[in-house]
C-alpha cells in the first residue's frame, strides 16, 4: 500500500513518474491514462478537498419552500339544509429553490408548488432563507412541461446566484447540491456529473437531464446544482430508486434548457416550443427489418394533423423521418425533442424515407399548443367533471366566474373523441358547476359551444369578450349555441353571474 501510495503521489505531483517505467514503443498506441495530457487534467491542489468556501458563499441564495393547500376529498350531504358540502383537508408540502435576482425572484420546480388531483397551484407559499427570515411568495408563473416555476418575494438586496452560460457541463465534473432534503433544513452534498443529455423515456421537449451521483432526496427538488465556479448548471428534479431514497442515480434539469423557460415566465409569457402536428412512433427492430432500414434510426409517421406544418410540408402517413434540421433521429435524440426546442417560425430541412426512397422536404415549425389541447385524444366526455381551482388565464377565469363552466379549444382530436366531425369549430365544455345556471339547464362536459350571442367562438378570449360586451349592454344572460353528440345544435340562454 505504501508503494502504491508513493507512485500515486508522484503522478499527482508531476504526472511523469509513472511514464518513466511504462514507456511504449515509438508510434505505438498509448493507454488513455498514460497520455501526456494527464498532467494537465489532474485536479488542481485542494480542489476536491473542501467545498467549504464555495458553500459559504452560495448557501444564502438557496431557500426552503413550504406550501399549504385546501384539497377537496369528496362531498357530504347536510341533512338539515339538504345540500351537498365539500369535504376539504389542508395539505402541506415543499422543497427547495434559489434566488436569481436581488429583488427576490426565485426558481423552483413546478411540482414543488403544485398539489391536488390535477396539479393546480397551491394556496400559500412561504419562503425561508438560511438566516430564518420568512417571506410570503407570489407565483409569477409555472410551466408543467418543463416542471419549472418562478416565484417572487417582496424584498430587495437579496443574495442571488447566476446560471451557467459558458461551456456545457461535462461527465466527470464536480458538482455541489444545496437544498432541504427530508425536512432537515439547508444541506450540502457533492458528487460528479454521471451523464449529460440523459433520456429517461418520459418523452416531450424536456426529457434530457444531467445525471449525477450527488445525493438528492425528497425536499431537494427545485434546488440548485452548482459547478465549482458557483454557477447553477442544473435544477435538481428527481431520482430513480427502488427504495424511494437516494442510491446515486439522480437528475437535474440542465441550465440551458431552464433559462428560456424562466425568462419567458419572468416576462409574463408562455414558453414557446416548436410543433409539427404529427403523431410518431420509433422505428422498432421488426419495423426496421420490414422497411430495410438500420435499427434505432428514425421515427415513422402515424398521423398527420390537417393544416399543421407537417401537412403543409408534404409529409404523409408511413413516412420515416430520419433527420430534421441536420440532426439524426435516434432513441437518444427523438423528433419531438428536437422539434420542441426549435424556435417557432423557423424553416428547417426534413429528410424522410418514403417507399424506399430518400426525400428532402422543408417545413416551417409551428407553435406547440397548450398541453390541454395535446391531450385531446384522451378527452373522455364521461369523466368526472370538476371546475379547476386555478384557471390558466384571465379569460378562463372570467368564463368560470360568470358562467360556472370551464372550456377549452375544440381540436380535431377532441372532436373525434367526442364523436363529432373533426372539422367542427368551437369550444368544448370541460366541466360545469352543479350549482351554476348552466348546470341546472343540463349543460355538461363534452358539449360544444358553437356560438355566443350568434357570434362564432373558438377561443376563451372570444367568449370572454362577448360576456363583457353583454354585461356592458346591461344584459344578464348570453345565448349559447350548443352541439351535443347525436343531436342537432340547440340555443340555450345562460344567466351571467354577477
Amino acid at each position: 500500500m505504501r508503494y502504491v501510495y508513493g507512485i500515486t503521489s508522484a503522478l499527482l505531483a508531476g504526472g511523469t513518474a509513472l511514464a518513466l517505467v511504462t514507456q511504449s514503443p515509438v508510434g505505438a498506441q498509448v493507454a488513455q491514462n498514460e497520455k501526456s495530457e494527464m498532467a494537465r487534467v489532474v485536479p488542481r491542489a485542494g480542489a476536491p478537498e473542501s467545498f467549504a468556501d464555495l458553500v459559504e458563499q452560495l448557501q444564502p441564495a438557496v431557500v426552503n419552500i413550504s406550501t399549504k393547500q385546501e384539497v377537496t376529498l369528496g362531498v357530504r350531504l347536510n341533512p338539515f339544509a339538504g345540500t351537498r358540502e365539500p369535504i376539504t383537508q389542508e395539505q402541506q408540502g415543499g422543497g427547495s429553490g434559489f434566488l436569481i435576482s436581488a429583488d427576490g425572484y426565485i426558481v423552483t420546480n413546478n411540482h414543488v408548488i403544485s398539489g391536488g388531483p390535477r396539479g393546480e397551484a397551491v394556496n400559500e407559499v412561504t419562503v425561508t432563507l438560511t438566516n430564518q427570515r420568512e417571506y410570503k411568495a407570489k407565483i409569477v408563473g409555472r410551466d408543467v412541461a418543463s416542471d419549472l416555476a418562478l416565484l417572487k418575494i417582496d424584498a430587495s438586496g437579496m443574495p442571488f446566484v447566476k446560471f451557467a452560460d459558458g461551456s456545457p457541463a461535462r461527465v466527470g465534473d464536480w458538482v455541489v447540491a444545496i437544498g432541504n432534503p427530508l425536512g432537515l433544513g439547508s444541506t450540502v452534498t457533492a458528487g460528479i456529473i454521471s451523464a449529460v443529455q440523459r433520456n429517461i423515456g418520459q418523452g416531450g421537449a424536456y426529457d434530457r437531464y444531467i445525471q449525477t451521483d450527488t445525493a438528492i432526496n425528497r425536499g431537494n427538488s427545485g434546488g440548485p446544482l452548482f459547478d465549482l465556479q458557483g454557477n447553477v448548471v442544473g435544477i435538481n428534479n428527481m431520482l430513480i430508486s427502488p427504495v424511494g431514497a437516494n442510491i446515486g442515480v439522480n437528475f437535474a434539469i440542465p441550465a440551458d434548457a431552464a433559462i428560456p423557460v424562466i425568462n419567458a415566465l419572468r416576462a409574463g409569457e408562455a414558453p414557446q416550443r416548436g410543433y409539427l402536428g404529427i403523431g410518431i412512433v420509433p422505428v422498432s427492430e421488426d419495423m426496421a427489418a420490414a422497411l430495410g432500414l438500420p435499427k434505432d434510426r428514425g421515427e415513422i409517421v402515424q398521423r398527420i394533423e390537417d393544416g399543421q406544418p407537417a401537412a403543409k410540408a408534404g409529409l404523409k402517413r408511413g413516412d420515416v423521418v430520419t433527420k430534421i434540421n441536420g440532426k439524426e433521429i435516434t432513441p437518444q435524440q427523438t423528433l419531438s425533442y428536437i422539434v420542441a426546442n426549435i424556435k417557432p417560425g423557423t424553416r428547417v430541412p426534413v429528410e424522410v424515407i418514403r417507399e424506399g426512397k430518400t426525400l428532402s422536404l422543408s417545413a416551417v415549425v409551428g407553435t406547440r399548443p397548450p398541453e390541454s389541447e395535446l391531450t385531446g385524444e384522451n378527452f373522455d366526455p364521461e369523466a368526472e367533471q370538476t371546475l379547476p381551482e386555478d384557471p390558466t388565464g384571465t379569460a378562463d377565469q372570467a368564463i368560470q366566474d360568470q358562467l360556472g363552466m370551464a372550456v377549452q379549444p375544440l381540436t380535431s382530436a377532441i372532436a373525434r373523441s367526442i364523436g363529432v366531425e373533426a372539422d367542427t369549430k368551437g369550444l368544448v365544455i370541460a366541466a360545469v358547476g352543479g350549482n351554476s345556471d348552466a348546470g341546472r339547464k343540463g349543460l355538461r362536459r363534452g358539449d360544444i359551444i358553437l356560438s355566443a350571442n350568434r357570434s362564432a367562438v373558438t377561443s376563451s378570449e372570444a367568449l370572454s369578450g362577448i360576456l363583457a360586451a353583454a354585461k356592458k349592454a346591461g344584459r344578464n344572460a348570453v345565448l349559447l349555441e350548443i352541439l351535443r353528440r347525436g343531436q342537432p345544435p340547440a340555443f340555450i340562454a345562460i344567466r351571467i353571474a354577477e
